[in-house]
């Protein structure tokens, strides 16, 4: 009789479907249940019900099902001990397994063999948070299995999984069962991903797969809290990437209440259609249902997907260690991978006095400080002479776990310390280190590390250590690899991706003839162990090179050797990020002294090669002489006066210690008004400077405004109330009627906040009469007008004619916004405004504006032609040249379709009609696709530094992205969803006809687009074969979205005065939208089959290299956004969540939404409809 995973291997596999949604419906009392306190433990019923139980299996066996689970979901013994039930645990599982054995083997055959699958669900307690302790929880999952075990189960199913600690517990408490009973069964691993994308802690799906894939599951997968829909892309990742079969068991689509019982919307012909395309697209070998599936849902299974053929996979293995939110892979694309040094006891004052001192926040806060300085992975070493290293791996991991966003090594001397940090890390680790040593017996280092490996599934850094001692020259080096290697694999049953190979660093610094070579024997070690150990990973650890050194010199060797390392192959090394230095900021004489030292180049060698007693220590030893640190000196303020070093904490933005020294200022008699207005705001003229000279960036003068805003709170209560306040003066800003962007807007607040202006910030979407009514109450100084959008420049048009008319034009008038141009403002604008009228590039402009109006209104000699006479600016308008074309139309002797759009291109038949929603996306894999220039430059404002090329900048900044991820990712704030769809569609003249099905005899909706003024007299109408050539033609749609929370948690930043971090998210989820609406216009290109038309790096597909255009309404090809309102009726938009109609502006709410329209046609790409 075949065994589970011989029939997984022979075809499709079903299981049954929901316990508790049988069970519900039929109507048990609290009797049935053992009494009221009972009611609810559906386990207990294999005790007083049995016969309930097996009519159960029997109903589903009767429909056809292969696999049965026992009724032991909840059967933990700390699960049941919240009924009072501990001490029967074993009872209750043993019963429940041998009723489902019985009703199994009653229908089993030998040509049709039925299994029983022990149930083991995730109990209560969350052990990633500290709710239980890991081997409290390990020991209740062995109890549970060796009682499943004894009633006779084939196989367990670990099932309906939030945190991979749980899982961890589960497979090695299960295996400990099998140990003693002396019985192997599979285990299927389940997985349950949230509506986030995410398992409850935030574990994204590759993390998930990359933490399981060492505990060799047999079978992985997914169940629970989602519907089927929403598992679409997870298992996309695991068909992709898992080398094992793939299950999936969803609910019934997602719950409602009804007549106060739960219910499940989906169908049982739905559940069939997602199990087919799961099946026959991604390989899926197992399926069945949990909450809300019913006999009628799994019989229907049977009958349509029990002979399907799965779809062939062939899986990419993504070696690497994952925290518990992501995956970092040990290949880096474009670095190596850089494991933080500074939380190391031994090498870390600071770490080392933190934890003897029992300060775990600066612990933290040191982990955190390495990941933003460029760290993807963590080395933690707590040992330390006297100290219980036990106990301080204990504290220090429990933290890391959840509160440091990178992977960690657990590095240590005691594999017993090792032991006490896996013991928290639901992630994958690496553990630091093994070596031969002390030979290969039971017992030895190797033996013990090698073993907490397999059993938690972690990575092993293997030092090139044996019994003779530390491996000097290659030959040697690659013996002990090669031996490492063959146990690792024939006695461990590891493999080469597991192991990452240190070659040994020697200090190259003392002068020793016999380690003048050994960088020259370690760079050949690493290409050899590349080579001859496919799979094997190597690192360094780097600053042993340069031990003994002064710190200016060990900077400089220690990044010379590390890049010569990673020419040699090098995959990772054990380093103080912010201390590694690009090769082209070092001078040329201190690296090629380097390079000679590093390749042991004396005499005629090395040098100018003329000197035969050349030698590049000693020349190293030179060049540093007189230099001590390659760190900023500190300037000397000792003499500064309070005022001075005030100022100077504003230009800083630095906060720590300010409180003493306003408190410094106050008691030397200057009262806290003057503080303000004579030296505080000094220091904010010197940021407006600085920026305005492009010396100062934008993410630094938001530090700036922090801290004056800190500096203000805590004068206030000093300060005298002023009748009429207002300081400066006041300004209405707001954010136009139909736009409901307002980053822009806000950072003019916060700049005129902090120089002394009192704003009154409106928000988004305000028409002229509400900033008029505010000016007027408020008795403002000016009004400021923000947008965004082509069509906002338009409103503010008519903003200013409605300030006319009601007599208003006294007020001056700031306008800003993308759409806008100086010219238009100041030339086009000033025609029309009869007051004053200023274009605010940026909220400096804005700052300068305000300071002049300040002045007039204070008695300085007035200009009257300012703000008023049109200027004689010729640049062209971007508004007019966006709306030309727009208004009275093309010329007269445009044609109806371009001649360059041809109708000869093939026709590319979409996948299918109609439309679906995509949840569960991972944000690394949109993150991929984030375009860097962007980011960095337009919506956080960070510029290259004198001298830095392009890819510095970005390897600079970086560090930022990776950090404001790894927050985003802990606290949930990116929720991306996806609705896009193909639709019949043909070319009528300007408009593009949408069908509603093939038949193409009913319109569904048009589209009406511009045409350019003038050739070649392109519209994206023209990209579609014509609606009377009777040929077929299709467009796809998106719309693709962040989500709400992001936009939440900026708003609660900016009103705290959080104005860094307000900036970094915002332009974080901006660009996330964008990256995702890349990267969903690619998987339309995969799914439409002529993504082999892609260019071949990701800065290709910014430059469009590829077939098709995507078109975004509010641009110049589809300017008209209430369109957006036809876009979310075509693909059902509120299925994700999102609003649009002429109260948003016919923008879609939340703000990180985008829509488009894809067209597959080879001319279509990005134009200007003029």
């Amino acid at each position: 009789m075949a065994s589970f995973l011989d029939l997984v291997d022979q075809r499709v596999v079903v299981y049954d479907g929901a316990t508790g949604t049988f069970l519900q419906t039929l109507e048990l009392s609290a009797d049935d249940f053992g009494g009221p306190d009972l009611e609810g433990c559906n386990e207990y019923l294999a005790i007083t019900r049995p016969d309930v139980v097996a009519r159960f299996h029997e109903t589903y066996f009767d429909v056809g099902v292969d696999v049965v689970e026992t009724d032991t979901f909840g059967g933990l013994p700390v699960t049941l001990g919240e009924y009072g039930l501990a001490d029967r645990a074993h009872e209750i599982n043993v019963a429940a397994a041998r009723i489902a054995r019985e009703v199994a083997d009653g229908f089993s055959t030998p040509h049709r063999p039925r299994f029983v699958a022990g149930s083991m669900g995730p109990g209560t307690k969350f052990p990633s948070l500290g709710q239980i302790r890991y081997a409290e929880l390990r020991d209740g999952f062995e109890a549970q299995a060796a009682a499943l075990l004894e009633g006779g189960v084939d196989l367990f199913i670990i099932e309906t999984m939030f945190d991979l600690l749980s899982i961890k517990a589960a497979m090695n408490g299960a295996r400990r069962a099998m140990a003693t009973a002396g019985r192997e069964v599979p285990l299927q691993v389940q997985v349950t991903m949230e509506l986030t994308g995410r398992m409850l802690p935030g574990t994204e799906i590759a993390a998930a797969l990359a933490a399981l894939d060492p505990m060799r599951p047999d079978v992985i997968g997914l169940n629970c809290a989602t519907g089927p829909s929403e598992m679409g892309e997870h298992l996309r990742h695991l068909s992709q990437h898992a080398r094992m079969p793939i299950s999936c068991l969803p609910n019934a689509g997602l719950p409602s209440v009804v007549d106060g019982k739960m219910h499940y919307d989906l169908t049982p012909e739905q559940l069939v259609e997602h199990h087919t395309r799961f099946v026959t697209e991604l390989g899926v070998q197992v399926i069945g249902g949990c909450c809300g599936t019913t006999p009628e849902h799994l019989r229907q299974v049977v009958e349509h997907c029990g002979d399907l053929t799965p779809a062939p996979r062939t899986p990419q293995h993504e070696p690497g260690a994952t925290s518990i939110y992501s995956l970092v892979p040990f290949h880096q694309d474009t670095s190596f991978l850089i494991i933080g040094e500074r939380t190391n006891a031994n090498g870390s004052k600071k770490f080392r006095e933190s934890l003897l001192e029992g300060d775990w926040d600066t612990c933290v806060q040191m982990a955190k400080d390495q990941v933003k300085e460029g760290s993807h992975v963590l080395d933690v070493c707590v040992d330390y002479v006297g100290r219980d290293g036990t106990g301080d791996m204990d504290e220090i991991a429990k933290r890391f776990a959840t509160q440091a966003s990178a992977p960690l090594v657990m590095d240590s001397t005691e594999p017993q310390v090792m032991e006490a940090g896996l013991q928290w890390l639901g992630g994958r680790a690496i553990l630091n280190s093994a070596n031969l040593e002390d030979g290969e017996a039971d017992g030895s280092r190797l033996d013990r590390v090698f073993k907490l490996a397999k059993e938690y599934g972690a990575a092993v850094i293997c030092l090139l250590i044996d019994e003779e001692g530390q491996a000097r020259d290659v030959e040697w080096k690659m013996r002990i690899a090669h031996r490492i290697h063959e146990l690792a694999v024939g006695r461990y049953g590891l493999e080469a991706s597991d192991l990452v190979f240190d070659a040994l660093t020697f200090p190259l610094s003392t002068g020793d003839d016999d380690l003048r070579r050994d960088a020259i024997e370690t760079f050949e070690a690493i290409r050899r162990i590349k080579a001859e150990i496919p799979g094997a990973f190597t690192t360094l650890g780097v600053s042993n090179a340069s031990f003994g050194l002064k710190p200016a010199a060990r900077h400089v060797l220690n990044s010379v050797f590390l890049h010569e390392a990673v020419e040699a192959g090098l995959d990772s090394a054990i380093v103080h990020a912010a201390r590694i230095m690009p090769l082209n900021k070092i001078p040329d004489e201190q690296r090629q002294v380097c390079l000679d030292l590093v390749y042991d180049r004396r005499g005629t060698a090395g040098g100018t090669g003329e000197d035969p007693s050349y030698d590049p220590l000693q020349a190293l030893l030179a060049v540093f002489e007189d230099v001590s640190t390659t760190e900023v000196v500190q300037e000397d303020r000792s003499d500064w006066t309070i005022e001075q070093l005030l100022s100077q904490r504003i230009i800083d933005g630095e906060r720590d210690g300010l409180e003493a020294d306003l408190q410094a200022a106050l008691d030397q008699g200057t009262p806290a008004l003057a503080i303000v207005n004579d030296t505080l705001l000094a220091g904010m003229k010197v940021v407006g400077e600085l920026f305005g000279a492009g010396e100062m960036q934008l993410p630094f003068v938001l530090q700036s405004a922090e801290t004056m805003k800190t500096a203000v709170a805590y004068l206030e209560p000093h300060m005298e109330k002023v009748e009429d306040g207002g300081g400066k003066g006041r300004i209405v800003l707001a954010t136009v009627k139909g736009d409901v962007h307002d980053i822009g807007k806000n950072l003019v607040d916060i700049i005129l906040t902090n120089n002394g202006y009192e704003v009154h910030n409106l928000g988004i979407k305000i028409g002229i009469s509400e900033m008029i009514e505010k000016a007027l109450e408020v008795k403002a100084d000016a009004i400021g007008m923000s947008g965004l959008l082509v069509k906002s420049t338009l409103i503010m048009r008519d903003n200013l004619e409605e300030l006319n008319d009601r007599s208003l034009s006294n007020i001056p008038v700031v306008l800003g916004g993308a759409a806008l141009t100086r010219s238009y403002v100041e030339r086009d604008l000033r025609e029309v405004y009869e007051g004053r009228l200023f274009y605010g590039k940026d909220a400096f402009e804005g700052l300068r504006v305000m300071d002049r109006l300040g002045e007039l209104r204070r008695g300085a000699e007035d200009d009257p032609d300012w703000g008023r006479v049109p200027s004689d600016s010729v640049v062209p308008s971007r508004i007019k040249e966006q709306f030309a074309g727009t208004g009275d139309g093309p010329a007269a002797d445009a044609p109806s379709r371009s001649p360059e759009a041809g109708t000869d291109n093939p026709v590319f038949e979409p996948p299918f009609l109609g439309s679906k929603v995509v949840k569960g996306l991972a944000i690394d894999d949109i993150a991929a696709y984030v375009n860097e220039t962007a980011i960095f430059r337009n919506q956080w404002g960070f510029r290259p530094e004198d001298g830095e090329s392009d890819e510095e900048f970005k390897a600079r900044i970086r560090p930022t992205l990776r950090e404001q991820l790894a927050i985003a990712k802990q606290d949930a704030l990116l929720v991306p969803q996806v609705v896009y769809g193909f639709f019949p569609a043909n070319g009528d003249g300007n408009e593009l006809v949408i069908w509603k099905d093939e038949s193409r005899t009913s319109e569904w909706l048009r589209f009406d687009f511009p045409r350019q003024s003038k050739e070649p007299w392109l519209c994206i109408a023209d990209f579609f074969r014509p609606v009377g050539s009777g040929e077929a033609d299709y467009a796809a749609f998106q719309i693709v979205t962040m989500g709400a929370t992001v936009s939440e948690r900026t708003a609660e930043l900016f009103a705290a005065d959080r104005y860094q971090e307000y900036l970094l998210l915002h332009g974080l989820g901006v660009e996330m939208a964008e990256a995702l609406a890349e990267y969903w216009h690619h998987r339309i290109r995969e799914e439409w089959g002529f993504a082999d038309e892609d260019g071949p790096d990701l800065q290709g597909l910014f430059r469009q290299q590829y077939r098709s255009g995507r078109y975004s309404w509010g641009y110049p090809a589809c300017p008209d956004l209430e369109d957006n309102v036809k876009v979310a009726e075509l693909l059902g938009a509120e299925r994700i969540g999102l609003e649009v109609s002429e109260d948003t502006g016919f923008q879609y709410q939340p703000e990180q939404t985008t829509s488009a329209i894809i067209c597959h046609h080879p001319r279509a790409k990005y134009f200007v409809a003029r």
